[in-house]
């Protein structure tokens, strides 16, 4: 597992927030842990959306046309 200091990738934490939903779906906590744990995969999905946003940022082409570099935001088809 990762340090607090390392940065877990967007797998790890959506493993987190499944680990998560799937506690909340099954077992019989307290309303305690389950606020708790609400809280916990509230923050891990601000940061899975904030990964994806970055990728987003990222997945930019780059086309060169008439020697200008021109950006294109990178969208797949449905």
């Amino acid at each position: 597992m990762a340090s607090k200091k390392e940065e877990l990738n967007f797998e790890q934490l959506m493993e987190k927030l499944e680990d998560i939903t799937n506690k909340l779906e099954k077992e019989q906590l307290s309303l305690d842990d389950s606020v708790k744990l609400f809280e916990e995969g509230i923050e891990l999905s601000k940061k899975c959306n904030l990964k994806l946003e970055e990728a987003e940022k990222k997945i930019t082409v780059l086309i060169n046309e008439n020697d200008e570099i021109k950006e294109e935001n990178f969208i797949t088809e449905e």
